[in-house]
């Protein structure tokens, strides 16, 4: 075998090591992925109950009703369609109505299950699916509470 094959071999062996490995990668984290849907996603869709979620979207006013034993239901909505949720736990301290939150869990009939709640950290930001979401439902508007400052740098 003469150079330029020995070499070619050791390159098509490295290719085919390293396609494996990225495969092998990709499999295992699979069963990790979140997809984030909208209120509005999640009634046009039929998701799988197994399948972990993020929905996100703002706080229904009037809609949070805590139970016992730190059980809380809410519905979350993009302005076009609801999505009652319940989660058991501590929610974050600027949790509110009329604000953003993304929650992630499963859905099972028609309800979102949550195990973790996230609120948005400050009066200025709000997580960019939410933001994208809002902006194509002609919702958004700049310098409104939750949306960014007029002038401010856009991320």
């Amino acid at each position: 075998m003469t150079r330029k094959q020995r070499r070619l071999v050791l390159i098509g062996v490295v290719g085919v090591v390293l396609a494996a490995a990225v495969g092998l990668v990709l499999f295992a984290m699979s069963s990790q992925i979140t997809l984030f849907r909208t209120p509005t996603e999640l009634v046009q869709q039929t998701i799988d109950p197994s399948q972990r979620i993020r929905v996100g979207g703002l706080v229904e006013v009037g809609s949070v009703v805590k139970g016992q034993d730190a059980a809380v239901t809410f519905e979350v909505t993009d302005t076009a369609n609801r999505v009652p949720v319940t989660y058991k736990g501590i929610l974050p301290d600027l949790f509110r109505e009329g604000q953003g939150v993304v929650a992630e869990g499963v859905l099972q009939n028609g309800v979102f299950m949550a195990d973790t709640v996230l609120a948005k950290h400050d009066e200025r930001y709000m997580p960019k699916e939410v933001v994208e979401s809002l902006k194509k439902q002609g919702v958004w508007r700049e310098g409104e509470p939750g949306g960014p400052a007029p002038g401010a740098a856009k991320p």
